[in-house]
């Protein structure tokens, strides 16, 4: 496939890119940049896309490949816990299932769910899923077993409850 006519596939399916980006973000301005960035890697990368491919899907790939690199890098960016210690929510999909899982749930529907737990128990739970005991919690938040304990399970309750049309 010519340089023109490669340039001139993607610009006939910028509209779709637009509206599969709006559909990762929820956010016009993310969205817009996210396109920008599917169609700047394609165009470094256009040696990699054969003829035969469809062109459709292998810019649907980058544009998910990229939104999921970069959900993971901004969760790791923001979730220190004290000046010791950054944990990282990237734990939850880095296990063997990590594809099954990004297909398997709504994304965005997850991430909201997450966010809008009180921060006084989405702490011990970030730290739960970091790795650490419980007892560690505990000593590291100064807060009692019991306490830790509690917080966890109500949110693994509450996690079920919200996540119980995807499973």
């Amino acid at each position: 496939m010519e340089k023109m006519e490669f340039t001139q596939g993607i610009l006939a399916m910028e509209q779709d890119l637009r509206r599969f980006a709006y559909k990762l973000t929820s956010n016009r301005d993310s969205a817009n940049d996210l396109v920008q960035d599917c169609v700047l890697q394609a165009l470094d990368n256009r040696e990699k896309f054969t003829h035969a491919k469809n062109l459709k899907g292998w810019m649907y790939t980058i544009m998910r490949n990229i939104f999921i690199n970069n959900y993971r890098r901004t969760v790791r960016e923001m979730n220190i816990i004290d000046d010791n210690y950054s944990i990282h929510q990237q734990s939850l999909i880095e296990d063997e299932d990590s594809d099954r899982f990004e297909t398997a749930y709504d994304m965005k529907h997850l991430y909201k769910v997450i966010h809008s737990i009180p921060e006084e128990m989405k702490v011990p739970f970030q730290m739960f899923v970091a790795g650490f005991k419980y007892r560690e919690i505990a000593e590291k938040l100064n807060l009692p077993m019991g306490t830790v304990k509690s917080r966890l399970f109500f949110i693994r309750k509450r996690l079920k409850e919200e996540l119980k049309d995807f499973s």
